[in-house]
């Protein structure tokens, strides 16, 4: 199977995109009951936070040919999600893949599996996501699918969901809930600070936070 069906629905408002890159993964994963999440996904690379619109790779582990035919259809703003099966004996992603997902305007990419050219990556402000460093190489023969719905660390993420990710991990929920979804965590920033605020006064006395 070469591709699912294509990413469906209004484009999301930019506006809100940019608004999550500002708000962090536990902020948000507190106002969705705390549940959805990818675990043991780990940043490389030195930039801010990422949020961007998910483009959604299924691979065989420790091949990479669906990566690269996904790269043809990045649009700007798409992080790239790819579930690799946790592969972690060959790199899925290095250098070369990052360097043309940037060119083509992608907000990220997050591999359930390893990646390679650590160093560069890590000193790159081009945000990369993955489970695992291995500097073998990928084999190039499939099978794969885009498009589709793909797991990753546990996670669930559609095509077109909206992906956020930060130093803590990496969440995704549908388009449909963002602005509500927005709304609730600032409310919930705006609580914390309050708390903050309290704490450095020595008023606090409210019940456990986190």
């Amino acid at each position: 199977m070469e591709h699912g069906e294509p990413q469906a629905g209004a484009p999301i408002d930019p506006a809100i995109i940019a608004a999550f890159k500002t708000v962090a993964t536990a902020v948000i994963s507190d106002n969705l009951q705390r549940l959805p999440g990818a675990t043991n996904l780990r940043p490389f690379y030195a930039g801010s936070p990422m949020a961007g619109v998910a483009l959604t790779v299924n691979t065989a582990p420790g091949d990479n040919l669906f990566i690269h035919r996904a790269l043809d259809l990045v649009k700007p703003g798409d992080v790239i999600v790819v579930n690799g099966g946790g592969g972690e004996t060959r790199a899925l992603v290095g250098e070369i893949i990052a360097a043309i997902a940037r060119q083509r305007g992608a907000a990220g990419i997050i591999v359930d599996g390893a990646v390679r050219d650590s160093n560069v990556l890590m000193n790159s402000d081009f945000p990369v996501f993955a489970r695992a460093v291995n500097h073998r190489g990928p084999y190039k023969n499939g099978p794969g699918a885009i498009n589709v719905p793909v797991s990753i660390g546990g996670m669930i993420v559609a095509p077109g969901d909206v992906v956020v990710a930060d130093a803590d991990g990496v969440v995704a929920f549908a388009p449909a809930i963002a602005s509500e979804l927005l709304e609730a965590v600032r409310g919930q920033e705006q609580r914390e600070a309050e708390i903050m605020a309290s704490i450095r006064a020595g008023r606090y006395r409210g019940a456990y936070a986190e």
